[in-house]
This record gives structure tokens, sequence and C-alpha cells, in this order.
């Protein structure tokens, strides 16, 4: 009796299958691998229609270059490429497809027809591969080009065709991949369609400025990120980025709306996404995402594609360096950006009022706006507004006004003088004109109307002096009189003493006072006045939560938040027109000061045509 050896070489038909596995997992894979050979092919136009969920057709259509006759059955073999020639040019990778398994692998799995022809035949050439097996060329009609088209894929493996997920979730993901590789490729016309439905259509960027890709941007991540988005444009030791990111303020709850890629490529890296999460550090509320559109570019020597076998993994050479490259070129694009506000707040509070105003009665006029007040005229708070009608006694007249008294809506420290609002109209955030439930600034500005909340904006100005002093020579600190005892647990006093040396850093000075108490010797100036109290209590409590996973940098401006957060103005505190103009006045001449500490606007602003079109002074 012959024994059989146990090793053996696969027939080529099992290996394909294979590999279809690995580069063909589930239909957005198979357009993900034709539309990237589209891309490199040179095309300008590339149009995916897709039926069901992908595995009854694909069709993907180009205007490239073509494949030859004589390449097109070559093209079906596995580890055929046209991209490759040397092992050196696998550390020097210019494309996005080169492994030549995508094309043998989807056919060893559907109906796989490829029509193609180049630029001087007089007729383009079409092959069929059904199940790996390979027909004959044959002559047929068609532009300039490629069209493949993919047939009830799956259809002789059963068992992945059964690990697929939901009809839905499988369009979701094909739509998501030609959704990335449209924005990658903004010099290319992407046509998409579903179930014979054009689902979107994105015309070439008529330049190759940031300015002209925002219309393509606009329809992927919509008018809101357009409107509030910042421009990245940085080049260093060989590497660029380019693209948008969202203003601190416009976020959003999860990273969906983050596009990177990496040579045109679309990827999923940990670099580039810590980068980007790094460089928003003290601005987002936690659990809030920036979205963002980055294309960075790295010489090809420094990349490694190959690491994933459908290429959505990336391995850099240099990774630090790359990651504080884009870190510095974001916070760098930011920083011009610090004190502006995103539009969506201001369209929210716009809607809510339009949603709240009464619509006109029949026979009745119909709400017209009151009068903005006019030069030398008295502030429009000085008295609640009275109806003219006839009807209402005196008496009752008497008592509308005292209920307003009893309960009052605004709060006005001292006269306001007109001169001052002709002084500070003409700033951005104008000029401060009440006090609304002693905890909102309404300030005048030449364009529109202005709300700040006089907590949210102190604390951000408290906590971005408190940095600048980090930076020079640490905080400031003040002296007390008498040390203020603290009593704690005793596993908050090991805490809070663990970390002694850094609290001195940060102006406050703690020594043990026995087993279950601290005393606090000096405290940081900048807070004033303070309840060290609370303070302490609340440093503990971030003491204890710390993660020995961040930086000693993070770790202290997490402190230096909280407090600024004690040190800030108080909501329920009445201010002086003074004090408010000055308030305002810091925040254009602070870094940061658009958002507070936990990421929230500060300030909304309402346009003055808006607030007319809301009363019908102006069209829609």
């Amino acid at each position: 009796m012959t024994s059989m050896s146990k090793i053996h070489i696969l027939p080529d038909d099992l290996a394909n299958r294979i590999a279809a596995g690995e580069v063909v997992e589930r239909p957005a894979a198979v357009v993900k691998e034709l539309v990237e050979n589209a891309v490199d092919a040179g095309a300008s136009q590339i149009q995916v229609s897709v039926e069901e969920d992908g595995t009854k057709r694909i069709e993907i259509s180009d205007n490239g270059s073509g494949i030859e006759k004589r390449d097109l059955s070559l093209a079906l073999h596995r580890h055929a490429t046209s991209k490759i020639s040397s092992t050196d040019d696998l550390f020097n990778i210019h494309t996005l497809g080169f492994r030549g398994e995508a094309l043998p692998s989807i056919g060893s799995v559907s109906k796989l027809t490829i029509t193609s022809r180049i630029e001087g035949e007089d007729s383009a050439w079409q092959v069929v591969c059904h199940g790996g097996d390979i027909a004959d060329a044959v002559p047929t009609a068609r532009e300039q080009g490629t069209t493949v088209l993919v047939e009830n894929l799956f259809f002789n493996t059963p068992a992945r065709k059964k690990f697929l997920k939901t009809a839905r979730t499988e369009k979701e993901q094909v739509k998501e991949t030609v959704t990335k590789l449209a924005l990658a490729h903004p010099e290319i016309e992407f046509v998409f369609m579903q179930d014979g439905r054009e689902t979107f259509r994105l015309n070439q960027a008529q330049g190759a400025l940031l300015e002209d890709m925002l219309p393509r941007v606009a329809g992927f991540l919509g008018r809101e990120f357009s409107e509030n988005t910042v421009p990245v444009d940085f080049e260093r030791d060989g590497m660029s980025i380019k693209g948008f990111v969202s203003l601190p303020t416009y976020h959003i709850g999860n990273n969906r709306k983050q596009f990177l890629f990496i040579n045109g490529r679309p990827v999923s890296d940990r670099v580039l996404v810590g980068a980007l999460k790094g460089a928003y550090h003290d601005m987002l509320h936690h659990g809030r995402h920036a979205v963002a559109l980055l294309f960075v570019n790295v010489p090809p020597g420094d990349l490694d594609v190959n690491v994933h076998p459908t290429k959505a993994e990336v391995r850099f050479s240099n990774s630090s360096a790359v990651y504080g490259f884009v870190h510095t070129a974001i916070r760098r694009a930011l920083a011009p950006y610090s004190t502006t506000v995103s539009t969506t707040p201001a369209e929210e509070a716009l809607a809510k009022f339009q949603n709240a105003m009464p619509m006109p009665q029949h026979g009745q006029p119909s709400m017209q706006s009151p009068s903005f007040v006019r030069e030398g005229a008295s502030a429009p708070y000085s008295a609640p507004y009275v109806p003219r009608d006839q009807s209402v006694q005196p008496a009752r007249q008497a008592a509308f006004i005292h209920n307003l008294n009893a309960t009052p809506q605004m709060s006005v420290a001292e006269p306001l003088q007109q001169a001052s609002t002709e002084d500070f109209s003409s700033y951005p955030l104008g000029a401060a004109v009440a006090q609304v439930h002693k905890t909102y600034i309404v300030a005048q500005a030449d364009d529109g109307l202005v709300v700040v909340d006089q907590h949210a904006a102190h604390e951000r100005l408290v906590y971005e002096k408190f940095k600048t002093q980090m930076a020079e020579q640490g905080v400031e600190r003040q002296a007390l009189l008498v040390p203020d005892i603290v009593t704690l647990s005793e596993a908050d006093v090991e805490a809070l003493l663990a970390h002694e040396k850094g609290l001195e850093k940060l102006g406050l000075e703690v020594e043990a006072f026995g087993v279950n108490a601290v005393s606090v010797r000096a405290t940081p100036a900048i807070l004033g006045s303070v309840n060290v109290k609370d303070l302490i209590e609340n440093l503990v409590e971030d003491v204890r939560n710390l993660k020995s996973t961040t930086s000693l940098q993070e770790d202290m401006e997490h402190l230096l938040s909280t407090m600024a957060c004690h040190g800030s103005i108080r909501a329920g505190r009445v201010l002086a027109h003074s004090e408010m103009n000055q308030l305002l006045r810091d925040m254009e001449n602070t870094p940061g000061s658009a958002q507070c500490n936990h990421g929230r606007p500060t300030s909304i602003k309402l346009q003055l045509k808006d607030i007319e079109k809301l009363f019908g002074r102006r069209g829609y």
C-alpha cells in the first residue's frame, strides 16, 4: 500500500477561491478593487452601478487607457500585474492596486466579463471568466476605456454568501467605499448608480486648489461642514497634507465623517486618527468628534501598503514623525480660527424662533420687526412693552407690568451710554447692551446680535491664562494668610499628596495635616478669592481618575481646566457693562475662546439679515 504525501500543491481553481476570501470578502471589496484599477488606468470618468446588495450585479465603467487584447486573458491569471516588475518596486508603490490577485479572485467566484479598448484600436475586446474558466477574447463595440461586469457573486461559494450582512448593510458598505474613493480623487468625475437610480454624481474639481474641492465636499459632508470648515495646507520634510477640518465648535457624536487618505489611498490608520484627535485636545468635549477630510502624502519609500490583504491599513517607517507632522498641521490650521464659533448654534436658535412665532390670523397683519435702537434713543429694555388695547383696564395694565417686574428677565448693573455701543459695535462680538437671566450677555454688533454664556466664556479665558503662565514661568500663586484645612478620606489625602509637586506647578501648595486632612497654604493668584474646599474636593476627584495612558501635559491641562472652572465668573452674577465689554474684548483676543473647556460654544451670533427674515423685513 503506497502512502500519500501529506503536503501537496493546491489546484489553481481552489487556490483562487482561497485568495478570493482574502481579497473579495464582500461586494464592497469587489467595488474597491475594480475602481482602484480604473483610477490607476488614468480614467477621468468612472461610473459604478450596483444591483441589490452587489451579489447580483456590479458594473464599473471608465474612460481610462484600456487593456490590450493580448493582456486581457493574462490579467485573469494569479500574480499577473502591470504595476510591479522588480523587488524594489514593492518598496516604492505609486499605484493603488498591484497584487495581481483581485481579477482572478473575483472571476473564480462569479461570472466576470471584461470589455476594453485602447487608443488607436479599431474595436474593443471582451473576455469572460466564469467560476475560474477563462474563454477566448472576442471583438465587440466600445469606446476607449474598460468595463468590468461582475454577476452572481459567490454563486459557487455559498458559505461566503451566507456570512454576508443584511442587504441594507452591504449596500451601505458599497456606497461608503465609492464615497471614499470619490473623495480621494477630485480630479475624476464619479457617477454612482444603485438599482438603476443615480445616487450621486460628482463633477471633476475645476482646479487643484483647496477651494475647488469644496463643492464636492459639501455633497458628502453637508452644507454645514462647508460653512464651518478650516483649510489645512502644510508641507515639511518631504511630507504634505491638504484638506479640511471642522471648527472646534462643529462636531458630531462619532468619527464616521473623518475621511483620511495616504498617498491617495483611503485608510483606517491609528496614527492619523490619533494625530487628528490630539490636535483637538482640550477643545472638544469627551465623546465628540471633529469632521475631517485630509490628504496626507509621504515619500512612497517611507510607507508599506502591503500589510493587509485589502490594503486598508498601512505602516510608516517613522510613525512618530507622521503623527507630529499631521498634529502640527492641524493645530496651525485651527489657530487663526480659535475665536470663531460655528454657524450651527445660530441656525438652531433661528429655527427655534421661527417655529415658535405665531402665524398671522385671517384679517390680521403679519408680525413686523421691532426697530433696533436708533441713535440717541433710550435702551430697549428700560420699560416693559404694554399692548395698546383700549379694552384693557388701567388696573389690569398695572398688574401686567407688576407681574413682569416680579420675575425680571433682564438685569442691568449700570445705565447704558449710547456712546459705548457706538465705540464697540464694530468689534466681532459687538457692544454689551444687557445681561439676561444673570447668565447671558447680549451684545449688539454692526451685523447682528451676539449672545454670550458668561461662565463658559470666562472659564476658557482663565484656562488659557493658566496655560500661558505654565508655559512661561509656572502658575503664579498667592499665599493664604491662614492655611485652609480641608478634611478628606485617607485615600484622597494619599492621592492628592502623590501629585504634590505637580500641584505646586499649578500654583497650589498642599501638605498633609494628619491622616484625614490637608493644609492648603497657597492657591493660584489668577483665581482670586476661591472656595478652597470645593476646589480641593474636585481636584481630588480628577487626580484619582487620571489615566496612566495620558501624558503629563494632558494631566496638567485637565487639572488646570478644573481650577479654571472654579475661578470663572459664575452664572447668576450681575455684571456691569464695563465688565461685560471687557469680557467680550478678552474673548476676541484669546485663542480658543470660541468654546469652553468642555467643547461647548461660548457665544452665538445671529446675523441681522437672518433676524430681519424672521420678522418679514427681508425676503427668503
